[in-house]
């Protein structure tokens, strides 16, 4: 059995933010990297990590092995000589993203946690430009910047950068903005940070919305900083904050795609999105509806409807890319759907015919109820 190299401690087994007995003063930013049996993209990720120019910046790498069994242990050693002190090991047995997250942030000795991939190659200058970016922004309670690809060969002409989701890419521009209830972008885990004190104020990464194993479209990033923004925080794109990372071949197959957002689409229930988000793309409280079939408001109906339409539009007139984000885009609403159905099955005592026709009732009464359109005879 090979033998690990660090002590193997869990969150409950050394205080929060607790220094290593070599460090005497805090540094900067921590970085944590939860990884799951990906030790030769662990390998290149720290490589890229011993390439920062802090600039007088100092930080840690916190590397959260989430119950790997290949030679991540061996992989994280093979570094320990190079970082010295600023490599801690973590193995946390909780399979998911969310608890991996969770360990790094209980063992990170830093004030700002930053937060990144074990396929994801940092700039140089990350580390000194997450730093920057909280010094000019003190308001600011997380950053998350550009995250662009390493393509494996030839791209897919259908994959634009309206397909960009799936594979965790960002590029909102070259422009600086805040991200907030008014303009909520959604800024991912392989390159996002936050100040310490947030996970005081709103909790941790949710366990129910994370990715376990090779498990997609989960939605723990979106979750946080949703909380962060009904907390009354907000964040910050700055786009001179860049990584890249690989994108794997069979992540530019249209199968892979679909997957995403089925996947994600059920994430995206669990977590109420569609009722979150209003028409014009803020952040709202619970939108209510009067008409809703099996706990999901006649909207999302609509909307899957639509997008099956335009769908069928862009097939035929033979536009690829398009046809395959709105595909996707029903995709989204049926699974989304789907979710919740069970959710609302398990609560409910009558039939499915019942809740239809009760549907089917109000949606009636409401188009009768409607005030005509036609315009009136005159008297």
């Amino acid at each position: 059995m090979m033998s690990e190299p660090f002590a193997t401690a869990g969150p409950s087994s050394e205080r929060r933010g607790q220094l290593p007995t070599d460090l005497t003063t805090a540094p900067d930013v921590s970085i944590v990297i939860s990884t799951y049996n990906r030790c030769e993209q662990l390998r290149h990720a720290l490589e890229s990590l011993l390439s920062q120019e802090p600039d007088g910046v100092t930080w840690e790498a916190v590397v959260v092995d989430n119950n790997s069994t290949d030679d991540t242990p061996a992989v994280v050693e093979s570094f320990r000589d190079r970082f010295g002190a600023r490599l801690r090991y973590v193995f946390e047995p909780k399979q998911g993203l969310s608890f991996g997250r969770n360990a790094g942030i209980s063992h990170a000795a830093a004030p700002l946690v930053a937060f990144t991939d074990d396929d994801v190659q940092p700039a140089a200058d990350w580390v000194r430009r997450i730093k920057r970016c909280f010094d000019e922004h003190p308001e600011a309670d997380f950053i998350g910047g550009k995250v662009l690809p390493i393509w494996p060969g030839v791209v897919p002409a259908w994959l634009t950068p309206d397909h960009w989701s799936p594979l965790a890419l960002v590029d909102y521009g070259d422009e600086a903005f805040v991200v907030n209830p008014g303009k909520p972008y959604c800024l991912v885990g392989a390159n996002l940070a936050f100040r310490r004190g947030v996970f005081e104020r709103v909790g941790l990464f949710a366990p129910s919305l994370q990715r376990v194993k090779e498990g997609i479209g989960s939605a723990e990033d979106h979750d946080m900083q949703m909380r962060v923004w009904r907390a009354g925080g907000h964040g910050v794109y700055a786009p001179d904050v860049v990584v890249a990372t690989d994108v794997p071949p069979d992540r530019t197959t249209k199968a892979y795609h679909r997957r995403w957002y089925a996947g994600h689409g059920r994430f995206s229930a669990l977590l109420r999105l569609k009722e979150c988000i209003s028409p014009d793309g803020t952040l709202i409280p619970e939108r209510t509806a009067p008409s809703r079939l099996f706990g999901v408001p006649s909207f999302v109906y609509v909307e899957m409807v639509e997008s099956v339409g335009r769908w069928a539009n862009a097939a035929l007139h033979r536009k690829e890319s398009s046809a395959f984000y709105y595909e996707n885009r029903a995709r989204h609403c049926l699974y989304y759907i789907r979710q919740r159905y069970h959710e609302h099955a398990a609560q409910r005592s009558h039939s499915d015919i019942a809740e239809i026709s009760q549907f089917v009732r109000l949606v009636v009464r409401k188009r009768l109820n409607a005030p005509s359109t036609r315009s009136q005879p005159s008297s």
